[in-house]
C-alpha cells in the first residue's frame, strides 16, 4: 500500500508531500491544475516510461520519494531478494533522481538499484488504469494471464512451463546429438584410417625421448668404443697391469734379503693390481655393451622418424599420440553407437512433447470454462453501470505453442447486440471503455492482493446514477485494500474515503501545483464545485452533503 509521496521540482511542482490512506481514495481539481503530473511523477518513481522532461524550470534535478508497506507474502520481497535488496520488514522506500541533462539514479531503501529493478518492483506495487493505459487491462499481452488468474489455473500454468523446458532440453539435446554424429560420419573414412595407421605403429608415451636417446648412443658408439678399447689395452697385461705385475716378482725375489724393507711397498703394489683388476672389468663391460648391430640404428631411426612423423600429420606432441589415439577410436565408438543413442533420445523427445502437449490442452480447455465463467461475471457487472446491451467475450484462439500453452487471449466487447466485437482499447469509447476497465476490473481483483490500484478518470463521459454506480465499484475495490482515483465526478467523489484536492498557483511569474487534503467541510465545498462550478450555491451545498450521507 502506498504510504507517502514526496515530490521536489518535477515540471510545475516545487515541493510537494502527500499522505495516502487504506481504501479509496480521490483526487479532484479543475483540468490543468496537476492531477496527471502527481501520476507522472509516481510514474517516474516507479521506473515507468513517461514525459521525456520532467524537471521543474529553473531547478538542477527533480526527485520523487515513495513509501510502501508490504504485508508478509507480498510479492515485492521475492522481487528484493533477486536483486539482492535488504528485505523490507518496516517499508519499502523508493528514490529517483531526475537531473536535468536526463540522467537518472534510483534508490530502495537507501540502495542504488536499475530502473529494470523499479519496473519489476513497480509491477507488484501498483496497477494504473485509465483510458489510455498500455500497462493494464487495455495491454492484450497481459490477457492470458489475467485469465489465468481469475479460474485460478497459476497451479496449472507453472508445471506446463516445466513441461515445455523438458521439451526444449530434450529437443535441443537431439538436435546436439544428430548434429555430432553427422561430423562424425562425415569423417568416418579418416577416422577409420587414423585409428589403423595410429593402432599399426602403436606409439608410447615417452618412447620419443627413449628412442633419440638410443639413436645418439649407437651413433656416437664406435668413437666410443675405440678410446675405451686403447684405454683397455693401457690398463691390461700389456700395459699398467703387467708393469705392476713383473715390479711385484722382482721385488718378491728381493724381499728376504731386504729385511722388512719391501713389504711395505709390496703391499701397495698389490692393492693397486685389485683396483686395477677392477678397473679393467668395468671398462670390458662398457666395450661390451657398446657393441651393437648396425641394424639396430637403422631400425631405431625408422620408427623415431615415423613416430615424429605421424605426430606432425595430426599437429600434436609425439608423448600425446596416444591419448590422440584414444579420442579418435571414442568418436568411432560413437558412430557406432549413434544410432541407438539417437533412438533413445527419440523418444525422450516424443514423451516430453506427448506429455506437454496434454497438459497443454488440458490447460486450454480449463481457460475455456474459466473464460465462461468471466464473461458471465463481467455482464452481471455491466447492467448496474447502464451496459446492459453491451456484450464482453474472451477470445481464445490457437497460437504457436510455447511455455504457457497454445492459447492466444484476447478480451473483446461489442456495444449492442449484432455489432462486430472488436479489442477492448478499439471498440469502446471514453465513457464505455471506463466502464468495461471497472467491470472488468472488479472480476479480476481477487488476484490482486496487496497492490494498490490506480484509476485515470476512469469514470469520464458517466455521470448521475451511472457514475454512481462507478464509484461504488471503486469502494467496493477499494475495501480492504487501496484505490487511488482521478475523478471529475462528484458522485465518485462523495464515495472517497479520503480527499486530496489538487489546486495550481501563479507564484512569481511561475504556475505551481499544490495537493491539500481536504477535511469534512472542505469536502463538501469541493463536491459542491464539481456540481455546481465555481460558484458554489446553498443548493450545491446541499447536494454535495446529500451525496456524502
Amino acid at each position: 500500500m502506498l504510504r507517502h509521496l514526496d515530490i521536489r521540482d518535477m515540471l510545475i511542482i516545487d515541493r510537494l508531500e502527500l499522505a495516502f490512506q487504506p481504501g479509496l481514495n480521490v483526487l479532484t481539481g479543475e483540468t490543468g491544475a496537476g492531477k496527471s503530473i502527481l501520476l507522472d511523477s509516481l510514474g517516474f518513481v516507479l521506473g515507468w516510461r513517461g514525459r521525456a522532461e520532467l524537471v521543474r524550470r529553473g531547478a538542477e534535478q527533480g526527485e520523487v520519494v515513495a513509501e510502501f508497506d508490504l504485508p508478509t507474502g507480498h510479492a515485492a520481497h521475492a522481487v528484493l531478494a533477486e536483486a539482492g535488496l535488504p528485505d523490507a520488514r518496516e517499508g519499502l522506500i523508493l528514490r529517483r533522481v531526475n537531473r536535468q541533462d536526463g540522467r537518472k539514479t534510483a534508490w530502495v531503501n537507501d540502495r542504488r538499484c536499475s530502473g529494470e529493478v523499479l519496473r519489476s518492483l513497480s509491477d507488484t506495487l501498483v496497477e494504473l488504469h485509465g483510458q489510455h493505459d498500455d500497462r493494464g487491462l487495455l495491454n492484450p499481452r497481459g490477457h492470458r494471464m489475467l485469465l489465468d488468474q481469475f479460474g485460478g489455473l497459476d497451479d496449472q500454468r507453472v508445471a506446463l512451463r516445466g513441461l515445455w523446458r523438458a521439451a526444449h532440453s530434450a529437443r535441443k539435446a537431439l538436435h546436439s546429438a544428430e548434429h555430432a554424429l553427422a561430423e562424425v560420419r562425415a569423417e568416418e573414412d579418416y577416422l577409420r584410417h587414423a585409428v589403423a595407421e595410429l593402432d599399426a605403429l602403436d606409439p608410447q608415451p615417452g618412447e620419443d625421448a627413449a628412442l633419440d636417446l638410443s639413436r645418439r648412443q649407437m651413433q656416437g658408439a664406435e668413437k666410443i668404443r675405440e678410446d675405451v678399447n686403447r684405454a683397455h689395452h693401457e690398463i691390461g697385461y700389456e700395459g699398467a697391469e703387467g708393469a705392476i705385475g713383473n715390479a711385484l716378482r722382482w721385488l718378491e725375489g728381493a724381499a728376504e734379503r731386504a729385511e722388512g724393507a719391501l713389504d711395505a711397498p709390496m703391499a701397495a703394489l698389490t692393492r693397486a693390481m685389485v683396483e686395477l683388476d677392477e678397473a679393467s672389468d668395468g671398462v670390458m663391460r662398457c666395450l661390451e655393451g657398446l657393441e651393437f648391430n648396425p641394424h639396430d640404428l637403422e631400425n631405431c631411426e625408422e620408427r623415431l622418424f615415423a613416430i615424429r612423423a605421424l605426430a606432425r600429420k595430426h599437429e600434436v606432441q609425439p608423448d600425446d599420440l596416444t591419448e590422440f589415439a584414444a579420442g579418435l577410436r571414442a568418436k568411432l565408438a560413437a558412430l557406432d553407437s549413434g544410432e541407438a543413442d539417437l533412438a533413445v533420445l527419440q523418444k525422450t523427445l516424443a514423451e516430453a512433447e506427448a506429455a506437454y502437449d496434454m497438459a497443454a490442452q488440458n490447460l486450454s480447455q480449463a481457460r475455456r470454462d474459466a473464460a465462461e465463467r468471466l464473461d458471465a461475471a463481467v455482464t452481471a457487472e455491466l447492467a448496474p453501470l447502464k451496459m446492459e446491451r453491451a456484450v464482453f467475450v474472451t477470445e481464445i484462439t490457437p497460437e504457436e505453442p510455447g511455455p504457457d500453452g497454445h492459447d492466444a487471449v484476447s478480451f473483446t466487447v461489442a456495444t449492442n447486440p449484432g455489432a462486430p466485437a472488436g479489442p477492448l482499447g478499439k471498440i469502446a469509447s471514453g465513457g464505455e471503455l471506463s466502464r468495461f476497465l471497472l467491470a472488468l476490473k472488479v472480476c479480476l481483483s481477487g488476484a490482486d492482493s496487496g497492490v494498490t490500484m490506480i484509476f485515470d478518470e476512469i469514470d469520464r463521459g458517466v455521470g448521475g446514477a451511472t457514475a454512481d454506480a462507478v464509484g461504488r465499484r471503486l469502494a467496493d475495490l477499494a475495501d480492504g485494500g487501496q484505490v487511488l482515483v482521478v475523478t471529475h465526478s462528484p458522485q465518485v467523489a462523495a464515495l472517497g474515503a479520503y480527499h486530496l484536492r489538487v489546486q495550481k498557483r501563479v507564484e512569481d511569474g511561475m504556475t505551481l501545483s499544490t495537493v491539500t487534503a481536504l477535511d469534512a467541510g472542505e469536502r463538501t465545498d469541493e463536491i459542491a464545485r464539481m456540481l455546481s462550478g465555481d460558484t458554489i450555491t446553498d443548493a450545491a451545498r446541499a447536494a454535495a452533503k446529500a451525496l456524502i450521507k
